[in-house]
């Protein structure tokens, strides 16, 4: 739809201007000349031609065309389309550039709304407006992104519009806080705008003099204020933005400095926030890619809990397979959006806008989603990723020291957490376990594979990798949510028990026994049986992490000495 480089009347500080992209074309509607200060700062040498429809020639609309013409002929060399609504209007602004020093006729084309033949154009319509522009004060109807669009220009009165309004049409009509017989008065059209919306039509507000006042008066009606173009921030909120940045980095900075935690969610948290900042966006999302296991799920989310769904799946999926970024203003239409999380949850989803992350070799690992834009368009393909450029750069250099920090606490062939693992949860999850007299009871048990080097000589290794993912499956599938298991070596595993004391633990243990001695393992072509021995044993706070592993160690040597296929405690 239209985005305004400004939306205000002559006695405003930015004057009524929008524009839209049609293909590989820009299209203006009018040009003042606090839009061309900021069509300066735009990048537009990626069009191929700029076409700028002129509603009437009044100072506010027109005074910066001379300027922007002379810009794209020397700066961008992006050529340009002057269209008048009729042939006065076309021999008025024919008058107003050639007395222009500096502006030649060779460096635009000047045309017609009649001689106009593009696809996102149907026609401009006559208006009433001041006496001194009688017949020459023009709205337009658009076909712009599939949608009909009714642009009023400046007018007193909407009879010549109304016949355009039907369902699902976007109207941008000009409104005043101020009655006159030249413009449509606020108080006057309230009515009418209700009138408006009631049948579908989405109304947009543009040409105010007096914003504050005019959405007072119209907040009832569904009419809302026309979408300002990212670039027309002000320099208060810019300000507020980066303020906003500034305290985040700098608590992630003393975080991270001081955190003891060793906990990296911590990270992904303050870099979601920022992005979320950065953009001004309601909801902000860290994803991580398992490509073993088809999965992609949130390491870090703000305003919902961890989210995990297949990577074939959902705009993060989308954006990980096209290997690039995705953005839709337009959700609920969208096949690739999932609704089920807002069916779940009652949340609206209005934009988003999914960035994917690489790690230094350039294969993509994750991505950054942004959901809900706070603004009346959504977001823009080209400022918001740019903006958020540098956040996805340290999320993706975030999210490949973690996977080599994960990787090298797993053992690769059950995938289970290694004894490098095991240690690093001593320093995080088991941390107040550690202290004397804190009432948190843990248990502890190591248990070992009975005769399995017999396996590896009868059967061959193979068969023994197989073995030994059978027997770490089972173990780790009788886990609780307090419990986990770790490959201690060989044919070696320990159990940590969180809350769980000695009686439990023994209970645990002779269940995994009892069904591992009942069960066929399938091992390189071969049905084989085998049992394991416990030694079990109640954490002790008072003593190292090493002398309560020996403790629990010294019970499986007794069993393991005393028959095997056993627990002991």
């Amino acid at each position: 739809m239209l985005k305004f480089l400004g939306r205000g009347s002559a006695f405003s500080d930015e004057h009524n201007s929008a524009y839209f992209v049609a293909g590989d074309d820009l299209v203006l509607l009018d040009c003042s000349m606090t839009s061309f200060m900021k069509l300066c700062n735009k990048n537009l040498a990626p069009y191929d031609r700029v076409y700028l429809l002129v509603t009437h020639t009044h100072g506010d609309h027109v005074s910066g065309i001379g300027l922007f013409i002379d810009l794209l002929e020397f700066s961008v060399k992006t050529p340009i389309t002057v269209v008048a609504p009729s042939k006065e209007v076309e021999a008025d602004i024919f008058y107003y550039l050639t007395r222009l020093e500096g502006c030649s006729s060779e460096w635009y084309d000047l045309t017609t709304a009649d001689e106009l033949d593009k696809e996102w154009f149907v026609k401009a319509v006559p208006t009433t407006h001041s006496d001194e522009l009688a017949g020459r004060c023009f709205g337009y109807i658009l076909k712009v992104d599939n949608h009909n669009v009714v642009y009023t220009g400046d007018t007193n009165t909407m009879l010549p519009f109304e016949k355009y309004l039907d369902n699902d049409t976007y109207l941008y009509m000009e409104i005043s806080a101020y009655k006159s017989p030249v413009h449509l008065y606020c108080h006057d059209m309230t009515a009418k705008v209700r009138e408006y919306t009631d049948k579908g039509v989405h109304v947009y507000l543009m040409h105010m003099d007096d914003e504050k006042r005019i959405a007072q008066v119209m907040k009832d009606t569904g009419a809302e204020m026309a979408p300002l173009d990212p670039g027309g921030t002000g320099m208060e909120d810019n300000g507020r933005m980066l303020r906003g940045i500034f305290d985040i980095t700098n608590s992630l900075y003393k975080d991270m400095c001081m955190n003891d935690s060793k906990d990296h969610a911590l990270l992904f948290s303050y870099l979601t926030e920022l992005s979320k900042t950065i953009v001004n966006a309601d909801r902000a999302s860290f994803w991580k890619w398992d490509k073993r296991k088809g999965e992609i799920w949130t390491m870090s989310a703000t305003g919902v809990d961890k989210i995990v769904i297949p990577d074939s799946t959902g705009l993060v999926g989308k954006a990980l397979r096209l290997k690039r970024t995705v953005i839709t203003n337009d959700p609920y239409n969208d096949p690739d959006f999932n609704k089920e999380i807002d069916i779940k949850t009652g949340y609206t989803t209005k934009s988003v806008l999914v960035l994917p992350v690489a790690d230094i070799n350039g294969d993509f690992i994750g991505a950054l989603q942004l959901i809900n834009k706070n603004n009346d368009y959504g977001f823009d393909d080209e400022t918001d990723p740019k903006k958020l450029s540098l956040a996805a750069l340290m999320c993706g250099i975030a999210l490949e020291s973690e996977t080599f920090l994960e990787e090298s606490h797993h053992d690769r062939l059950t995938g289970l957490k290694n004894r490098m693992g095991f240690y690093y949860d001593f320093g995080g999850k088991y941390k107040n376990y550690l202290i004397p007299d804190s009432g948190k009871t843990m248990s502890v048990f190591i248990c070992d594979i009975d005769k399995f080097k017999r396996v590896n000589d009868t059967y061959g290794h193979n068969a023994g990798d197989d073995v030994l993912r059978f027997v770490s499956e089972l173990v780790e599938s009788s886990c609780s949510e307090t419990d986990s298991v770790y490959r201690w070596g060989g044919e070696e595993f320990v159990m940590v028990m969180r809350d769980t004391d000695l009686e439990r633990a023994v209970k645990k243990a002779e269940e995994i026994r009892v069904k591992l001695m009942d069960t066929d393992i399938e091992a390189d072509g071969n049905t084989l049986r085998c049992t394991l021995s416990f030694g079990c044993s109640l954490f002790n706070p008072a003593k190292t992490i090493e002398e309560n592993i020996s403790a629990a160690d010294e019970k499986l040597y007794t069993a393991k000495e005393t028959g095997r296929n056993k627990v002991c405690s």
